[in-house]
C-alpha cells in the first residue's frame, strides 16, 4: 500500500477477480480465484512455472473469456462490456508486439495513431514517455537493434501513451539484464505513485518485494494474497517463504492423492 492510501485508510477497487476458473479442454489452467486489486496498487503476481500466470493475466487484460466466474474493471465486466474496458487497460504480454524494422519514433507514433493522439497532445506523451524511458536518444535506432532492455521499455512507452488507468504486465523483465531491470522498475514506481493501478508477474522475486502486495500462484490456484513482507515475516527470504507455502501444498496433495 502507497503512502497516499495509508493516510486516507480507504482506497478505489479497481479490479475484482471474483471466483474464476479456466479450462482448456480438460486441463484446468485457473482454479476458482478471487482477489482486488485497490487504485494506486502494484500488485505482482510469483509463483512456479506453468501455475496459470500468464492465463490469469489475458483473462484479466479480455484476451480470453474465463470458463467461470467474473472480472471487473472499473466496475464492468471484461466479458460483457469488453468494448468499454479496452480503453482503461494496458496489456504487455511477454512477446510485445514491436515492429522490429520502424524506428523507435516509428514505433510510438504507430501506437499514438491506434489511439488516435494527436497535435500538442502526441508531442507532449512522446516526449514524456520515450523521456523517461531513457529512449529519445535513439529516436532513429530500428527496434531490432535494440537491446533487449530497451525494446522492453519501448514496449512500455507503447502501451502507456493513452495513459490506461490499468496496466497489465506479463513477466516485462523476463530475460533482462539487471540494470535495465532495474530501470524498468523504477518507471512502474513512477507509475504506480501517479495513481496508475498495476498487476505485473514476474520470474524475480527481488522484483516481487517491490510490489504492494503479493498473489503467490501454484498449480492453478491461489495460494495466498499479502504484502510481500508478511508473506516471508518468519522466513529469512521470500524465496524460503513461497517454497515453503508450495512444498506444503505439494505434501497435502500426495497426501490426498494416495491416502487409504
Amino acid at each position: 500500500m502507497n503512502n497516499q492510501q495509508a493516510s486516507t485508510g480507504k482506497a478505489e477497487i479497481h479490479v475484482v477477480v471474483d471466483d474464476v476458473s479456466m479450462k482448456f479442454d480438460q486441463v484446468e489452467a485457473i482454479r476458482h480465484i478471487s482477489f482486488q486489486v485497490k487504485k494506486g496498487v502494484l500488485f505482482g503476481l510469483v509463483g512456479s512455472d506453468g501455475a496459470g500466470k500468464s492465463t490469469l493475466l489475458r483473462m484479466i487484460a479480455t484476451m480470453i473469456a474465463p470458463s467461470s466466474g467474473r472480472i471487473l474493471i472499473d466496475g464492468l465486466n471484461v466479458v460483457t462490456a469488453k468494448r468499454q474496458v479496452k480503453p482503461l487497460i494496458g496489456y504487455m504480454p511477454q512477446r510485445f508486439g514491436l515492429y522490429q524494422d520502424l524506428t523507435v519514433e516509428e514505433n510510438i507514433d504507430f501506437f499514438m495513431n491506434i489511439f488516435g493522439i494527436s497535435g500538442k497532445e502526441r508531442k507532449l506523451k512522446k516526449e514524456r514517455y520515450l523521456g523517461f524511458s531513457n529512449l529519445l536518444p535513439f529516436l532513429d535506432r530500428q527496434a531490432g537493434n535494440l537491446s533487449g532492455g530497451m525494446k522492453q521499455k519501448l514496449g512500455l512507452a507503447c502501451v502507456l501513451v493513452h495513459e490506461p488507468r490499468v496496466l497489465i504486465l506479463d513477466e516485462p523483465t523476463n530475460g533482462v539484464d539487471p540494470v535495465s531491470r532495474q530501470e524498468f522498475w523504477e518507471i512502474l514506481t513512477q507509475m504506480r505513485d501517479g495513481g496508475m493501478t498495476i498487476i505485473v508477474s514476474t520470474a524475480y522475486l527481488d522484483e516481487g518485494e517491490k510490489c504492494d502486495y503479493l498473489g503467490l500462484l501454484h498449480r492453478a490456484e491461489l495460494l495466498d494474497t499479502a504484502p510481500p513482507q508478511v508473506i516471508r515475516s518468519h522466513f529469512a527470504s521470500l524465496e524460503k517463504a513461497m517454497i515453503h507455502r508450495i512444498q506444503d501444498v505439494d505434501k497435502e496433495l500426495l497426501h490426498d492423492k494416495f491416502k487409504f
